[in-house]
C-alpha cells in the first residue's frame, strides 16, 4: 500500500513511485494509480487509464491528432489544459503568484519549482537513491530519470524534429528545439524584455544584469556566468586541445577555431563584405573589416582618447602609455610592445627577407615595405594630401610630408632645443654633438 510521507517542509511523497504533492489530498487522488486496477488500455502501447478521457487523450500521440488550436499563432495541441497554458504566452497572464515574492508564472509547474528556492525544498531530499545505471553506476531518483540517462550510453534518440529530422534524447530537449522553427520564445527578461526559447538560456542571459558569475577558475579565480565557458578557459590552464585537423593534424583548444583554420585548406572564405565583396574566413575577421568602410573605430584609449576599429589595436597602444614591452628578443634582448614587431625585428638578426617582388625580384623583411615598393613598378600613388594634393606611394610618405603644412616637429634634440619634421634629420643632428661620423669615404678613408 501506499504511505503518506511528509518530512518537515517536505512535500507529499508516493513511497511506491516518488512523486511528491504539495497537499495530502493529491497524495491520497494519486494513490489511487497504485491501488485500482487499471480499466481503459491503450491498443497501440501497453499503457493503461484509470478514466477513458484520460485514454482518449494519451491516444492522440499515437494519431497525431491535436483538436485545440490557438488562434493567435495557429499552434495546435493535444490537450486543452496545453492550449491554455500555451494562449497565456499572447496575454501575457500570469494567475500563478508566489507568497514569498509574489513573483507571478503562467502555470502552476512553474510557482511550484520556483516556491522549492524559497524553502530549500527539493521534492526528493532524504531519499535514498534506488536506480543505479549499469554503465557508469551513477544513480537516479527516479526510474524515467534513469531511462532519460542510459540513451547517453545507447546512443537512443527516440525524440524527432517533424521538420528537419533532427533527434533528441529528451522530450524537453525537442520542445526546446522546436521553438527555433516556430519562432516561439516564451521565456522573457523582466529587465530588458529580450526573450528566449528556453529556460537554460534565460537563467544565463540574466546574469548578464545581476552580475552574477558563479562558475569560478581554480587556477586563476576569474569567474563565468556559464559553466560552459568556464569549461573551455579551463583549457588555457591545461593546455588540452581537443579539435584536430584531420588534413594537418593542428589542434585546437574550441570548435569555432578549428572550423576557422580549416577554411585555409578547403580555400572557402564564406563570410563576404556587402560593400567590396572582400571574402574572409570567419566572421570576426570581416566585422573587423567592415569598419574600414563604415569608419568606426569603437575602441577609445583612456589617457589620451585615441580611437581604434580593434580591440588588439587598442590594447597594443596602451602599453605605450604603461610602458610594458612583453615581448623580448632572445639574441639581443630588446623588447617590443607586441609580437608582430618583435618577429619584424628578429629578422634583422636572421637577415630573413621573406617577402619578394614579383617583378624585379628583390626582396623585404616587411609585408608593408614590399607592398609600397610595388607602387614604382605600378605607379599607384594612393595617398593624397590635403593641402596641395600632391600623391605619395606610402602613408608614411605623406605623413612626413603633411609636417610641412602642420609645421610639426615631433623629434626633439635631448642636448639642445632643436627639433626635427623626420627622425632621419634628428639622428644626423644628434651626431653632431656625439662627434659620430659613420659614413666613410671609400677613396680617401
Amino acid at each position: 500500500e501506499c504511505e503518506c510521507v511528509y518530512i518537515g517542509q517536505q512535500p507529499y511523497l508516493c513511497n511506491v513511485c516518488l512523486k511528491s504533492f504539495p497537499r495530502e489530498s493529491n497524495l491520497r487522488r494519486h494513490q489511487r494509480i497504485h491501488s485500482v486496477t487499471h480499466l481503459y488500455h491503450c491498443d497501440v502501447c501497453p499503457k493503461s487509464f484509470r478514466l477513458k478521457i484520460t485514454l482518449k487523450a494519451h491516444q492522440r500521440l499515437h494519431s497525431g491528432e491535436r483538436p485545440y488550436r490557438c488562434e493567435v499563432c495557429r499552434k495546435s495541441f493535444t490537450r486543452k489544459s496545453t492550449l491554455k497554458v500555451h494562449q497565456r504566452i499572447h496575454s501575457g497572464e500570469r494567475p500563478y503568484q508566489c507568497d514569498v515574492c509574489h513573483k507571478s508564472f503562467s502555470d502552476k509547474s512553474n510557482l511550484r519549482e520556483h516556491q522549492r528556492r524559497h524553502s530549500g525544498v527539493h521534492p526528493l531530499n532524504n531519499v535514498t537513491r534506488l536506480y543505479p545505471c549499469d554503465v557508469c553506476h551513477k544513480s537516479f531518483h527516479q526510474k524515467i530519470t534513469l531511462k532519460t540517462h542510459q540513451r547517453i550510453h545507447s546512443g537512443e534518440r527516440p525524440y524527432c524534429c517533424d521538420v528537419c529530422c533532427k533527434s533528441f534524447t529528451r522530450k524537453s530537449t525537442l520542445k526546446a528545439h522546436q521553438r527555433i522553427h516556430s519562432g516561439e520564445r516564451p521565456y522573457q527578461c523582466d529587465v530588458c524584455h529580450k526573450s528566449f526559447t528556453d529556460k537554460s538560456n534565460l537563467r544565463e542571459h540574466q546574469r548578464v544584469h545581476s552580475g552574477v558569475r558563479p562558475f569560478h577558475c581554480d587556477v586563476c579565480s576569474k569567474s563565468f556566468g556559464r559553466n560552459t565557458t568556464l569549461k573551455m578557459h579551463l583549457r588555457v590552464h591545461n593546455g588540452v586541445r581537443p579539435y584536430r585537423c584531420d588534413v594537418c593534424y593542428k589542434s585546437f583548444s574550441y570548435k569555432i577555431t578549428l572550423t576557422t583554420h580549416q577554411h585555409i585548406h578547403s580555400r572557402e572564405r564564406p563570410y563576404h563584405c556587402d560593400v567590396c565583396r572582400k571574402s574572409f574566413c570567419d566572421k570576426s575577421a570581416l566585422r573587423r573589416h567592415q569598419h574600414v568602410h563604415s569608419g568606426a573605430r569603437p575602441y577609445n584609449c583612456d589617457v589620451c582618447c585615441k580611437s581604434f576599429r580593434y580591440k588588439t589595436s587598442l590594447k597594443t597602444h596602451q602599453r605605450i602609455h604603461s610602458g610594458e614591452r612583453p615581448y623580448q628578443c632572445d639574441v639581443c634582448r630588446k623588447s617590443f610592445c607586441d609580437m608582430s614587431a618583435l618577429r619584424r625585428h628578429q629578422r634583422v638578426h636572421s637577415d630573413a627577407r621573406p617577402y619578394c617582388c614579383g617583378v624585379c625580384h628583390k626582396s623585404f623583411s616587411h609585408n608593408t615595405t614590399l607592398k609600397t615598393h610595388q607602387q614604382i613598378h605600378s605607379g599607384e600613388r594612393p595617398y593624397h594630401c590635403d593641402v596641395c594634393s600632391k600623391t605619395f606611394s606610402g602613408k608614411g610618405n605623406l605623413t612626413r610630408h603633411q609636417r610641412i603644412h602642420s609645421g610639426a616637429r615631433p623629434y626633439h634634440c635631448g642636448v639642445g632645443s632643436k627639433s626635427f619634421n623626420q627622425k632621419g634629420h634628428l639622428k644626423e643632428h644628434t651626431n653632431m654633438h656625439s662627434g659620430e661620423c659613420p659614413y666613410h669615404c671609400d677613396v680617401c678613408t
